[in-house]
C-alpha cells in the first residue's frame, strides 16, 4: 500500500491551498476597496502563491517528462 503524505506535505493539496487563497486574494483586489498598504500586502502575498504554484507545476512536469522517458521504449 503507497505511502501517504501528511496533508501539510502533500504537495497537490498544497498546490490546491494556494491557488484557492490566490483566487480569494484576486477577488479582494479586483473589488478595489482596500486602502494602499492593504492592497501591496494582498498582491505581495498573491505573489508569492503564483510562484509556489509554478514551482509546484514545474516539479510535477519534470516527473511527468521523467516518468514517459522511462517508459518511452528507445527508437
Amino acid at each position: 500500500m503507497p505511502k501517504t503524505l501528511p496533508p501539510a506535505e502533500d504537495p497537490v493539496s498544497q498546490f490546491e491551498a494556494a491557488m484557492k487563497e490566490l483566487e480569494t486574494l484576486v477577488q479582494q483586489l479586483e473589488q478595489g476597496d482596500l486602502p494602499l498598504e492593504a492592497s501591496l500586502s494582498v498582491f505581495e502575498r498573491g505573489v508569492t502563491l503564483a510562484q509556489q504554484c509554478r514551482t509546484t507545476l514545474e516539479t510535477a512536469t519534470q516527473r511527468v517528462e521523467n516518468v514517459l522517458e522511462r517508459t518511452t521504449p528507445d527508437e
